[in-house]
Formats: structure tokens, sequence, C-alpha cells
């Protein structure tokens, strides 16, 4: 019986790690053993920036919508405060997006707030 070899797939398997080190510096990009470490290490932060992401946007937001209350003399805290209590169930994407475009919109709300 002859020999048989894992070729096939370990060639595979070699250049789908290559393919995705394309455009990597230097060797991480041509040598095999290099390129593992950088392709592990780039999906690695990759996977942490995919929630970084979410954060950063999060936090964007309310700059927005703290930046548009104190414009009309109310903080964020009592702005949200106020939502809850009044029973207005906007996220803060919407709000945001609300304080930028629809100024207007977004005053008449902060004053629907401030009398709850």
């Amino acid at each position: 019986m002859s020999r048989s070899t894992y070729a096939v797939p370990s060639r595979k398997r070699r250049k789908m790690v290559l393919a995705r080190a394309k455009g990597f510096y230097g060797n991480a990009s041509r040598n095999i053993r290099t390129a593992y470490d950088a392709v592990d290490k780039a999906l690695v932060h990759s996977y942490k920036g995919r929630k970084q992401k979410k954060q950063q946007y999060r936090q964007l937001w309310i700059v927005r919508i703290n930046a548009a209350c104190r414009a009309l003399e109310v903080n964020y805290s009592t702005f949200m405060n106020g939502l809850k209590k009044a029973n207005i169930a906007l996220n803060r994407k919407v709000l945001a997006d609300l304080a930028v475009n629809e100024p207007a919109e977004f005053k008449a709300l902060v004053e629907k707030v401030t009398q709850a």
C-alpha cells in the first residue's frame, strides 16, 4: 500500500492564510510562519474592533445629545430621566439624529420632557 500524504489540504490551508495576510508589511505577507502569527493577531484585533465600534458610536450619540440639550439649557442626565418619566421610548441613535438633523423637533421633545 502506498503512503498517503496530507499535502493538498495543508497547501490549501497555507494558501488561505497567505491570502488573508495579503497587504501585510514585510515577511508577514510572504513567510508562512510569520503570516500565521500576523493573521491570528489581525483576527483578534478585528474581533475587538467590532465591539469597540459599537461603544464608540454610543459615546458619539451621547455627546451629540448632550450638546443639543445643553444648548437648550438642560443637562443630559435630566433629559434622559425625563424621557423615562414621560414614557418616551427613543434610543440614543434616534435622539442623536433628531438633535443633528431636526433641531426644532428635538426642542419640542426637550420641552415635553421638562414638563414631565
